[in-house]
């Protein structure tokens, strides 16, 4: 078995580097993708030139094609604090310069309010935060119940569950820089652009926190079990504020009990 070791807060932990567990979305073509935020379906085109054509199955001696998409509205994304700053140079790339990370998954309920939302409250998560075996860098939230619909959910105009401001607060104060979670985003679908979980988890605009980034619609297995991983988070080097992603959690075990870190 391939094996890797890092140490993280004076513990050392290992992990197969030879089995990633992906908790990204596709972005496919199609009507049937996961799609939220009236975003259209992501539409692929073959390029044509002159004689040229993109296509080998149509005849071309290569594929070559061009995607249509909203990153914010198809499938799996990051995004920075540029998603609500009007600074042209707050571009993911430029904020995200780190991609591994000490992650911990955790599964949670929304809470029904009065009013008939479901909220992902601070009462929700901060127990099994605070259970932690060591203090996470990122936070990778699965709501219940998690079923397979959620890889191809339409999310517009249902009033999808979100976390709460106080949550946000919260984790801002724990030290958690990366936020991961299988929902459309982290405040309600139409809030009059309050956005107050955005804002409060960037603490935009002051003291700004640049390097924060929010992943949205990821989808973890339930063969995947809550604990501590280690988070590889791929995006592309698009200058935009937010990018098609694909997150990979690697398995973290502790190595001190049988002596890993020393072989």
């Amino acid at each position: 078995m391939l094996t890797a070791t890092l140490t993280y807060h004076g513990r050392t932990y290992r992990f197969n580097p030879a089995a990633p567990l992906d908790i990204a979305l596709p972005l496919a073509p199609g009507a049937d993708q996961v799609n939220c935020f009236w975003a259209e379906p992501v539409a692929i085109d073959v390029i044509r030139v002159g004689d040229f054509v993109g296509s080998v199955a149509a005849g071309g001696s290569t594929n070559y094609q061009r995607v249509h998409l909203t990153p914010h509205g198809n499938g799996t994304h990051t995004e920075c604090y540029g998603h609500i700053s009007p600074d042209p140079a707050a571009t993911l790339p430029r904020c995200l310069t780190r991609f591994l990370f000490v992650a911990q998954l955790i599964s949670v309920a929304p809470t029904l309010r009065a009013d008939g939302d479901y909220v992902v409250e601070l009462a929700d998560v901060q127990p099994l935060l605070e259970a932690a075996t060591a203090p996470p860098e990122a936070l990778v939230l699965r709501t219940l119940p998690n079923d397979e619909a959620k890889r191809h959910r339409q999310y517009s105009g249902s009033n999808p569950p979100y976390i709460s401001a106080e949550l946000a607060e919260y984790l801002v104060a724990q030290g958690i820089e990366h936020l991961l979670l299988d929902l459309p985003s982290v405040d309600r679908e139409l809030d009059n652009g309050a956005l107050a979980a955005h804002h409060a988890f960037w603490q935009y605009p002051a003291p700004l926190r640049p390097q924060a980034t929010i992943t949205e619609l990821i989808f973890v297995p339930d063969s995947v079990a809550d604990g501590l991983y280690l988070l590889n988070l791929q995006v592309t080097m698009l200058e935009l504020d937010a990018s098609p992603s694909r997150p990979v959690l690697y398995t973290l075990e502790s190595a001190e009990a049988d002596n890993w870190a020393g072989h």
